[in-house]
């Protein structure tokens, strides 16, 4: 496998033929080449479609919400960056995304305390709009999401030829979920900006039928990921990339938003364990990265990667993460860790 080798289309893998032992090992196959060339998959069959049918159906109404019922579960009154954020709120690369959204978290977290660092304030209970039926649909869909998510975590370790519970011990407590609308918008505008995932290990999305969603290759070409009726598009954040040294690298992605019509999202990240130290992710890498078989020049060149996921600047991977938040929506940031804003708003990596 050559770290040369590109993609000018994402790949299909079909979950029943993962399930299936006859099947299987084409498809773990199948699987490996998708996660090592492209960083990008489509999932199909893989049980969620009703669900996704039934939470899409939901997503006008309560974007459609007055302001002020949206605004009392707006995220500026959620030190976990949980909750409604309006349109023009959130920037990447720099720019205003042309987007709203409610990010939601996995339930039941414990509630922070002053004796415990910082950035485990980000597992927080969310908020919800008030409308009847949405809490419920909502975890639902984030303890669905969860077991697929984490079964899929086990068959990318097999494709890897590594133990199936490999990657199970980074998993963190809190998952998250959005839901996404992209209003229609001038030509060119910024949807969501050149970005890879940082938030945790994958991400399985589900898009409607407008288009929009592109990926980088390695030639430097946006390629189109249009939509597959049923399907999960899945990729690999900076927690993945940097437990594996590199190896198995997460994908640049943006959005085009939509010039004809209303776009609707609907992404699920698997999250990363908060405390994950520089230190261990460095040892783990070296030995998850020996024992995956590759060239011993790919091997070489992926352990010394450089990741945004965990930089020296930072003692874990929460700090890491509660610096992206605080940037991403400044006036969160300010409003809760307004010294922290300071000091990272002017922080050069």
């Amino acid at each position: 496998m050559s770290n040369t080798t590109t993609f000018s289309s994402i790949p299909i893998i079909d979950w029943r033929r993962l399930q299936n032992p006859a099947t299987k090992p084409d498809a773990l196959g199948d699987l490996r080449e998708a996660i090592f060339v492209v960083g990008f998959l489509y999932l199909t069959n893989h049980g969620l479609e009703d669900l996704i049918r039934t939470a899409h159906a939901k997503l006008p109404k309560l974007f459609d919400l007055p302001t002020e019922v949206k605004n009392k579960c707006d995220m500026i009154n959620s030190p976990s960056f949980v909750g409604y954020t309006r349109l023009g709120a959130e920037t990447t690369a720099s720019k205003t995304d042309l987007r709203e959204q409610y990010d939601f978290g996995t339930p039941g977290m414990n509630k922070w305390s002053e004796s415990e660092d910082i950035w485990w304030r980000l597992e927080g209970e969310s908020q919800y709009p008030d409308v009847a039926g949405v809490k419920e649909l909502v975890e639902e869909y984030i303890s669905k999401s969860a077991e697929l998510s984490q079964q899929f975590m086990r068959y990318v370790s097999e494709s890897l030829s590594l133990p199936p519970d490999t990657f199970a011990s980074f998993k963190g407590n809190m998952d998250r979920l959005k839901f996404v609308k992209y209003p229609q918008s001038p030509p060119d505008s910024q949807g969501v900006g050149p970005h890879k995932d940082s938030a945790g290990l994958f991400t399985f999305l589900s898009q409607d039928d407008t288009g929009g969603l592109q990926v980088l290759n390695k030639n430097g070409t946006w390629i189109d990921a249009p939509p597959i009726e049923g399907s999960l598009v899945v990729n690999i954040q900076q927690g993945l990339e940097a437990i594996t040294g590199g190896i198995c690298a997460a994908t640049t992605h943006r959005v085009i938003a939509p010039t004809t019509k209303t776009r609707y999202s609907i992404p699920f990240f698997l999250g990363v364990r908060m405390d994950l130290t520089l230190e261990e992710l460095r040892e783990s890498a070296a030995h998850i990265v020996a024992r995956i078989p590759v060239s011993d020049d790919q091997k070489k060149r992926a352990v010394d990667v450089p990741s945004e996921f965990l930089s020296p600047l930072y003692s874990c991977f929460g700090e890491a993460y509660l610096r992206n938040r605080i940037l991403s929506h400044p006036d969160v940031g300010q409003k809760w860790y307004p010294e922290l804003y300071e000091k990272y708003s002017k922080q050069v990596l």
